[in-house]
This record gives C-alpha cells, sequence and structure tokens, in this order.
C-alpha cells in the first residue's frame, strides 16, 4: 500500500468513526428513559411529571387539562406509567399508558394526536371520553374509580395497585 492509499484509507476511517459517533449520539438524544422516542406519549417536560420509585402515584388535579399528561413510575424495578387527561365532559380519567391487546409488544403505549391517543404499536385511535370508561380491546388500561383514591385537589394511584399492574408493563419499550 502507498503512503497516498495509507492517508486516504486513514481519513475514510476517520470519517467512519464521526459519523459512527454523531449517530449513535443522536439515538442516544432522541430517546427518553424508557426507551421510547421522545416526544412520544407527550414526553415533553411539561406533560411528564417526575418518575416515582417504588410509591403512591399523586396526580395534582389543577394540573390535569385535556392534553394528556403522563406519570412514571418504576416499581420493584419496573418501569411504568399512568396517563391522566381532562375528557370533554369536565371529568379526569386515568388509565395506564399501555394497550389491553398490544401491550406484550412492548410498543402498545399511546401518544396524544389532536383529541385522541393512538396506540402506537396497533394506530388504534381512542377518543379522550373513551378513557378509563371502555374496558377491553385495544384502549389505555383503565384505572378506574376503585383502584384510585381522588379529592378535590389529588388522585392517588397506590403502589399496591402500581405493583398489580408491573405484568402488564414487562416488554414495555
Amino acid at each position: 500500500m502507498t503512503n497516498k492509499q495509507n492517508k486516504k484509507s486513514n481519513t475514510t476511517r476517520y470519517l467512519i468513526l464521526t459519523i459512527s459517533v454523531l449517530a449513535i449520539l443522536a439515538i442516544a438524544f432522541g430517546f427518553n428513559s424508557f426507551g421510547k422516542p421522545a416526544g412520544s406519549g407527550g414526553d415533553s417536560d411539561k406533560l411528564r411529571a417526575a418518575k416515582v420509585t417504588d410509591s403512591d402515584i399523586v396526580i395534582p388535579v389543577k394540573d390535569i387539562t385535556e392534553t394528556a399528561k403522563f406519570f412514571p413510575a418504576k416499581i420493584d424495578g419496573t418501569e411504568l406509567e399512568v396517563l391522566a387527561v381532562k375528557a370533554p365532559d369536565g371529568t379526569i380519567r386515568t388509565a395506564f399508558n399501555t394497550c389491553q391487546v398490544c401491550y406484550s409488544s412492548g410498543k402498545g403505549y399511546y401518544k396524544q394526536e389532536g383529541d385522541e391517543l393512538v396506540c402506537q404499536n396497533c394506530g388504534n385511535h381512542f377518543s379522550m371520553d373513551q378513557v378509563e370508561v371502555v374496558k377491553g380491546g385495544c384502549n389505555p388500561v383503565p384505572i378506574t374509580d376503585e383502584y384510585k383514591t381522588a379529592d378535590d385537589t389529588s388522585i392517588t394511584i397506590s403502589k399496591d395497585y402500581l405493583t398489580e399492574a408491573t405484568v402488564i408493563f414487562q416488554n414495555w419499550k
């Protein structure tokens, strides 16, 4: 190999290495801590609450609007998420951010598009007024009144109930 060919080979390797590093950085910064693409499920900071670890999720009622807000938790080592949204009738609805049908795929989480939630696995659209009301089928897993405590200021979902739900988040990506 000539000196000129050697320099060209080194330049090519350097260029490939640089592009690879930039690609890795782009991928790393494009994904959140749950491994879902940034922007999925309303991942902007204002729509995602601080993650709780091995404790109840407490949702401040004043923070809930027609735009779904996501409440992440890590329970016994399993990442999961609860969503809360104000339905068109003014009631606050809660559900696990995973699909009752698609949860085992690991991609059955929801992203809000307009006034609907969209399953990121199958693409099913689900209106806000159906959250917590519709059970069974391709929709967010409801968290109904018997599984939460609510008053005028907050909604609490107990760690015990979150622990029971970890099974549906085992493959969550």
